[in-house]
């Protein structure tokens, strides 16, 4: 009984360790933006089997591209300063627990698409492309930055699918905008955090914006990625009936954005983290509150 004990208490901890490696709680970043594309959808309250299967489907193929992110960047990760510390690399977590996560978040999410549709069975081996592919984009391209938020930006795309069973008709529109809003919202503030790996990506040959192009230069890039981000927001208003709680919504959005540009200079990283983490949940709840009491009304 005692072995026992032993043994689950140590299951619960490498499953608290696996949670704390792939970020779980940080799945509030996207989840908000899967919900928009699931509400537009539905033009109202989504059905409840749908709705859980889509949390599902979303949690899982977060968990599955965390997870190799974490496999293949672990070469990095070992030497990179600011990485040392993650669990791959202490120790913390062992190699085969990751890998099994991988497995498992993939088949629950196979799993997930085929219970929703054939359509969206169909469609998801180019979810998979992308959710494989983009972990080695900074390898070779400097716009891995956009890579990475088109990737983000599958999710919304994915719920509004998983609702309508059709992505390629004209009224499909809102879907693709919530694509384009945040492949610009990401690849923004990804620009930014990469700024901290300057050194360390010029010595491996590493590829990002700050890294090619500087610091400065980075930064104005963010800037303009989320002006883009914003103007795809204001052509969103224009799909939906009841626009005042939206552009509310995006009025705080703006402020939002602003004091997260205003909290970091090129001269000062220091309040980076804070300004990546808790800005843009904000404004991912703030966006979805909009959407979802627009589409209620």
């Amino acid at each position: 009984m005692e072995r026992f004990g032993t043994r689950l208490r140590g299951s619960f901890l490498s499953f608290w360790h696996f949670l704390e490696m792939i970020k779980f709680e940080h799945t509030i970043f996207a989840l908000p933006f899967a919900y928009m594309g699931m509400f537009l959808a539905s033009s109202g309250i989504p059905k409840l089997r749908e709705f859980i299967l889509i949390s599902i489907g979303f949690a899982s193929a977060r968990t599955y591209a965390m997870t190799l992110n974490r496999i293949l960047d672990l070469p990095f990760d070992r030497i990179n300063p600011r990485t040392k510390n993650r669990h791959l690399v202490t120790g913390k977590l062992k190699k085969s627990t990751a890998y099994m996560g991988v497995v498992v978040s993939l088949f629950t999410l196979v799993f997930v698409a085929w219970m929703l549709s054939p359509f969206v069975l169909k469609l998801l081996p180019i979810a998979l492309f992308f959710l494989t592919f983009y972990h080695l984009t900074k390898r070779f391209t400097y716009l891995s930055h956009f890579i990475l938020g088109f990737t983000d930006g599958l999710a919304p795309l994915g719920a509004w699918i998983a609702i309508r069973k059709s992505a390629f008709s004209a009224s499909d529109l809102p879907g693709w905008l919530l694509v384009f809003i945040v492949t610009f919202w990401i690849a923004g503030f990804d620009i930014l955090y990469q700024c901290q790996d300057v050194d360390f990506d010029r010595k491996m040959n590493l590829h990002s914006i700050p890294s090619r192009f500087g610091i400065k230069v980075a930064f104005k890039v963010a800037r303009l990625c989320h002006a883009i981000m914003l103007f795809g927001l204001f052509l969103l208003m224009f799909t939906i009936e009841s626009k005042i709680p939206f552009m509310l919504s995006l009025l705080l959005t703006i402020f939002l954005l602003v004091k997260e540009h205003l909290m970091v200079t090129p001269e000062d990283l220091s309040r980076l983290n804070l300004a990546f983490f808790h800005m843009n949940s904000y404004i991912s709840i703030v966006l979805f509150f909009g959407i979802m009491i627009s589409v209620l009304v």
